[in-house]
């Protein structure tokens, strides 16, 4: 009997292959507006035969009749090169003069400017003033010297003592703390130029551990405090700034422009994509003849405009699906959280990302690629399209409830408790059922986490 070699054998198997199309499509999908409009200008700098199309604005028709009838002959025939979807919307028209997104403004001088001011101001040799130039420009956006004193030195051939007397000038400078080289540093620096603060530099420079992880009572017994001592030496601590740099530091303003617009009208919510500074885009007909009519180009150059315009051809259907897509799953959200769109001050229903999955039937992959760092403009304000997934658990009658309520009541909780003797993970337990909310200690740990609330031990005050 004929046996075949191990390279003969056939293997069948499965084998998930995206097309460029889809990469193309799952791309642009998770794009934001502000990241749209660059992909945009980019596509458009890199594929000569896409086009911004330029608005229209009406005119008065002087070519004669016959002109206008040749004309509209020559037309391309766009439904050959993009297929028809009855399902697209245009794009929605906005008011450019209306500021649609949050910034914050930035400061009005840098940290390395504040700091060469006052450098002007100081008794400074040539070789001080290269010293102090090079600490200043590697002190970071917190206010901290980010290389070895030593090492700033030695690249000026400097000795390490008169780059280090540069160094304590400079931390006297504004702000306060200014230069420090780790957080113990700068907070010393700043107690310094402040009256009656040797408790408190006592404990920054042989109790800070300790103090870091609120172990008070050590410290009190180790150097036989008592509590008014110690609290008072705690209230001026809390009180340093431990990133001087950040109230100099200048920085680019931060926009947060809404995706999508929801606003009811006779009763309907209608959801619009705010994408009208993302510009309409077509196919250069010049292109198009060059790649059927043209007799003079060469196959080489056919088949790389064949190339540039199916490339185009896929970046604009994809544009057109990001937009539809967006808008299915916007809707598909409001009909699931109608009574919090209805009123805002109600709780938003469990929903997780596979409920509207299911709805619009998409894959949960692609609704998370919608969701993802994208903004919804209501009338009360703007929301990340994330805030409206939660997940659920059913309270002691029965109920499903939000997470984000049980999380809310575990913050007042804590914010309300003895800060002496904080809760720990099974006391917050035993209150939230008390109030209806059976959770399991590791489901509290969880919950705590993700409101960022420290354990027992680190909430304890004197």
């Amino acid at each position: 009997m004929m046996q075949l070699s191990q390279s003969q054998v056939q293997k069948l198997s499965q084998e998930l292959r995206l097309t460029p199309q889809q990469i193309l499509q799952s791309t642009i999908l998770q794009l934001t507006t502000l990241a749209l409009e660059s992909r945009v200008t980019q596509e458009l700098e890199q594929n000569p035969v896409l086009e911004e199309v330029e608005p229209e604005y009406p005119e008065e028709s002087t070519e004669p009749a016959s002109e206008k009838e040749s004309n509209e002959k020559d037309e391309i025939d766009w439904d050959s090169i993009l297929p028809h979807n009855d399902d697209y919307e245009p794009k929605q028209e906005y008011d450019h003069n209306v500021k649609q997104g949050r910034y914050v403004q930035p400061s009005p001088r840098g940290l390395v400017d504040h700091l060469f001011e006052q450098v002007k101001l100081m008794n400074f040799d040539e070789i001080e003033e290269k010293i102090a130039s090079e600490i200043i420009w590697n002190i970071d956006d917190r206010g901290y010297l980010t290389v070895p004193i030593e090492n700033i030195a030695y690249g000026l051939g400097a000795p390490d003592q008169k780059a280090l007397n540069v160094l304590r000038q400079i931390q006297q400078f504004d702000p306060p703390g200014i230069g420090a080289r780790d957080l113990n540093e700068c907070l010393l620096i700043q107690l310094k130029q402040i009256p009656n603060s040797e408790d408190a530099a006592i404990i920054v420079r042989d109790f800070f551990d300790d103090f870091a992880n609120k172990r008070f009572a050590i410290i009190m017994k180790t150097i036989g405090w008592n509590q008014e001592r110690m609290h008072s030496a705690k209230e001026m601590i809390i009180r340093l700034n431990p990133r001087p740099g950040t109230s100099l530091t200048s920085a680019e303003p931060r926009y947060i422009v809404p995706d999508l617009t929801v606003e009811k009208i006779d009763g309907e919510f209608i959801v619009e994509v705010n994408d009208s500074r993302v510009p309409e885009l077509h196919i250069s007909s010049a292109y198009v003849d060059m790649v059927s009519n043209g007799s003079t180009t060469t196959a080489d150059a056919k088949a790389y405009l064949k190339k540039k315009i199916d490339s185009a051809k896929w970046f604009i259907q994809a544009i057109q699906q990001r937009r539809m897509t967006m808008i299915r799953v916007m809707k598909a959200i409001i009909a699931k959280q109608r009574e919090f769109f209805e009123d805002t001050q109600k709780p938003l229903k469990p929903m997780i990302l596979k409920d509207i999955a299911e709805e619009v039937n998409m894959d949960i992959s692609t609704i998370s690629r919608v969701t993802n760092g994208k903004y919804v403009q209501l009338m009360s304000g703007i929301y990340e399209l994330k805030y409206f997934f939660n997940e659920g658990m059913k309270d002691g009658d029965g109920e499903e409830v939000s997470t984000r309520i049980i999380k809310e009541k575990l913050k007042e909780i804590v914010e309300a408790e003895n800060k002496q003797r904080p809760y720990s993970d099974d006391q917050l337990a035993k209150l939230l059922k008390k109030e209806g909310f059976p959770v399991a200690r590791r489901t509290v740990a969880k919950y705590r986490e993700q409101l960022k609330i420290s354990v027992a031990r680190l909430r304890r005050n004197i």
